[in-house]
């Protein structure tokens, strides 16, 4: 007979006890008594097993307020947070609830309660990632808060409520809580085995700008809800005449974002001891959004066909991406250029708390053979040699910024680092790039980590024009060396300005990077830059011949897509003496990274200044003549190698222009209001003499719609159309909604529009 038989045979009684005559309320009393014994009896069998050895206090349940808990940790716009099953995201540095319910009435003198807090798949004591807390009777924190510490909130029968604080510098990511309960040791009376009860909720813990103690603290709130909050952003693309800005929709709160960067943390290998150190998990940020050497998210697709995927100016956001990334198990998404792996980079960073914006640079240099340098190589007809060297201009490239300290570098060089997650050149074997100082870019510093040579090219480096020449030892001369054409603007986002059609909203933030061209800043940080010997040579700019012819390509005016343009190059002989010269004009369709795709007309001339004269060369490009050789972005190149007879003066210069093209006008038809249903009024008008088919509109809005694609009709030649989409708004607040557009003849116009969805009107008693 086991211990518990026989030990309530009152209670039997009662049971049986009821009498049909209850004139003195016995049946009531029974009914008391029944309870009351039935009550002692379960709390006696939650105490004792079966051979009557007390048992450790057994959790049933667990509760950590994770809406409550989000509004204290700056997450309560992540969509997780406002489902119906919410989910816990904290920020590291502050303490979040829990309440858990026991099996039975908690009693401090006598139960023993730990948590246990883990990350990883194998947690461990002396890395960090295995926490093991007492729960005692203290009401307070300890006076060290770079530790895990909790604290006896409070407790009431059988419900108790800790609060647990989170340390600073713990690794970013899922972590799992356990609770360990037993019972008190005493010499009179054996142990039962203790209990462990495992919370099946993740626990996301996020970088946390809003803590000083924090590597990523950013102190001004407007900073924050920039950079951190705001999930809607400008990347600017186009020329460094005319830059042009897109709407991003970066989505970093949507349902499938943020299970996407845990998936991405472990699919990069990051150690989990390594995820406190924002340096690292930027790093392999910017290794996963690509999808070479580690199945990242994006692949890279700087030219046609894109028919397996999407084309890269298709897409209006990241959370599209990110979504598709993690439906497919990790299949890499095709495809993206070098804004659209900004846009998701700044999603993820964004996401995990790292404060992060995309940044623009016009004329940007690809520099392949680590020479600070980018070479142009031309043959004896003035010809640019194609794949004579691997290095390249691009007419704009995008990057990102993250806001961290940096311990590793001499003090002063924390503060925004630049990442890049478009694959460009490996970086310790890995297509990588960052964290990189932003000061150390300025300063030429290219010894700290990390690829910062790679990063000073981009913005300054020199660019050296080659010509084949018999006469030289080497087989080359060397016609010119220009130091101020690359990094020429460099844009993002001004904070809590917002400009759907123009750049009103860009900030110049070229001379964060670069001191001004030409001064002796200048030349000092390339100095620093080019300490190694052997590069010397390459920056010697004494002059070798007498210069005295000037030569300027003209800025072409802006130009609508279907129109004429023309190509112009001024030429001024300054001397006292007649000069004989000899040009080479041309005009190439390129993509955007620099890479000719088709030529489009040549011009050779011979010319006999006399002093002081001046000249011009030129020619027209016609619609017909460029049309069927534009790519992507309708970049047209410009090209001019020159040679005075005379002094042996040698020239070589080259502009770039994007054609124009018409904006999507957006209207709203409605009033936006949670719930409700709005019309989106899209109009524009064709500006080619063709008719534009496979014809797509793009469309997302953040908290309103989307992402989704709709198909339309045929478009006629200098056609206008309109066409409506119905929305109906999910959150209130300002909202961004995203347009695009593509055809087989005419891609990439674009448009959005803020609007304000206001809050779901109150039922009154008429509509109840």
């Amino acid at each position: 007979m086991n211990d518990l038989e026989g030990r309530f045979p009152l209670l039997d009684l009662v049971n049986n006890t009821v009498s049909s005559d209850d004139s003195y309320g016995l049946n009531d009393y029974n009914s008391y008594l029944r309870d009351l014994l039935r009550e002692m009896k379960e709390e006696y069998e939650s105490r004792r097993d079966v051979n009557g050895l007390e048992k450790a206090i057994q959790v049933n349940s667990v509760d950590f307020s994770p809406r409550d808990s989000a509004r204290k940790h700056n997450t309560q716009m992540y969509e997780l947070v406002e489902s119906s099953n919410p989910a816990l995201i904290l920020r590291r540095g502050l303490s979040f609830f829990a309440t858990f319910q026991f099996n039975r009435n908690y009693d401090p003198k006598k139960d023993q309660l730990k948590l246990e807090m883990t990350f990883g798949s194998n947690p461990q004591v002396a890395k960090g990632t295995l926490v093991v807390l007492p729960i005692k009777s203290n009401d307070s924190f300890k006076e060290d808060n770079t530790q895990w510490d909790v604290r006896l909130h409070s407790y009431n029968r059988s419900q108790v409520t800790v609060q647990v604080h989170i340390p600073v510098s713990v690794g970013i990511g899922i972590w799992k809580m356990k609770v360990i309960s037993l019972l008190r040791s005493s010499d009179s009376q054996p142990v039962s085995s203790s209990k462990t009860y495992k919370c099946k909720e993740n626990i996301y813990i996020l970088f946390n700008p809003w803590n000083k103690d924090d590597a990523v603290y950013m102190q001004d709130d407007k900073l924050k809800r920039e950079y951190v909050l705001n999930d809607v952003g400008k990347i600017y693309v186009g020329s460094f005449h005319y830059p042009t800005g897109r709407q991003w929709i970066f989505g970093q709160f949507k349902d499938s974002v943020l299970p996407a960067c845990m998936f991405l943390l472990e699919r990069s290998g990051l150690k989990y001891s390594a995820r406190s150190n924002p340096i690292k998990v930027a790093r392999a940020v910017s290794a996963m959004v690509n999808d070479l050497n580690d199945k990242g998210v994006v692949v890279g697709r700087w030219h046609e066909p894109y028919d397996d995927g999407v084309a890269p100016w298709k897409w209006t956001g990241s959370s599209a991406i990110l979504e598709e990334y993690m439906k497919t198990e990790g299949v890499s998404v095709k495809y993206g250029q070098c804004w659209v792996f900004a846009g998701v980079c700044n999603t993820v960073c964004r996401a995990l708390g790292l404060p992060c914006r995309p940044v623009s640079t016009f004329v940007s240099a690809h520099d392949s053979d680590a020479t600070l340098t980018i070479d142009r190589l031309f043959n004896k007809d003035g010809e640019e040699i194609s794949g004579g060297t691997n290095d390249s201009i691009w007419n704009f490239h995008v990057w990102n910024e993250c806001w961290m300290a940096r311990p590793d570098l001499p003090t002063g060089y924390g503060g925004w680092q630049i990442i890049d997650s478009t694959p460009q050149e490996t970086s310790e074997g890995i297509y990588q790039l960052g964290p990189t100082s932003l000061v150390a870019v300025k300063r030429g510093e290219t010894g700290y980590m990390y690829d910062t040579p790679f990063v000073y090219a981009e913005v300054n480096a020199d660019i050296v024009y080659w010509q084949k020449d018999r006469k030289s030892e080497n087989g080359w001369k060397r016609l010119k060396t220009d130091t101020s054409h690359v990094g020429r603007l460099i844009l993002t986002k001004k904070v809590g300005v917002d400009d759907d059609f123009g750049i009103n909203d860009a900030q110049d933030i070229t001379y964060e990077y670069k001191n001004k061209e030409g001064t002796e800043e200048e030349r000092i940080s390339v100095r620093n830059a080019t300490r190694n010997a052997t590069l010397s040579h390459r920056f010697d700019l004494r002059l070798r011949h007498k210069e005295d012819v000037h030569f300027e390509i003209l800025e072409t005016e802006q130009v609508m897509i279907g129109q004429p343009f023309r190509v112009r190059l001024k030429i001024r002989n300054l001397s006292s003496e007649p000069r004989k010269v000899s040009a080479v004009l041309s005009a190439n369709t390129v993509y955007y990274n620099g890479i000719t795709a088709k030529k489009l007309k040549r011009k050779n001339d011979k010319l006999t200044l006399q002093p002081q004269q001046e000249e011009l060369i030129s020619f027209g490009v016609e619609s017909n003549e460029y049309l069927d050789k534009l790519v992507d972005y309708a970049m047209i190149k410009i090209y001019a190698l020159t040679t005075v007879k005379e002094t042996e003066q040698t020239w070589s210069g080259e502009d770039d222009f994007v054609l124009n093209k018409p904006k999507l006008d957006l209207m709203i038809r409605g009033t936006p209001k949670v719930g409700r249903p709005i019309e989106l009024v899209i109009s524009f008008t064709n500006p080619l003499k063709r008719i534009l088919d496979d014809c797509v509109f793009s469309i997302e809005g953040s908290g309103v719609t989307g992402p989704y694609r709709t198909k339309f009709r045929d478009i006629s030649p200098g056609e206008t159309v309109t066409h409506g989409e119905k929305l109906v708004p999910q959150k209130a607040g300002l909202r961004k909604i995203c347009v695009t557009f593509s055809s087989r003849q005419l891609i990439q116009l674009m448009g959005s529009k803020q609007v304000e969805v206001k809050p779901q009107p109150e039922l009154d008693d008429n509509e109840i």
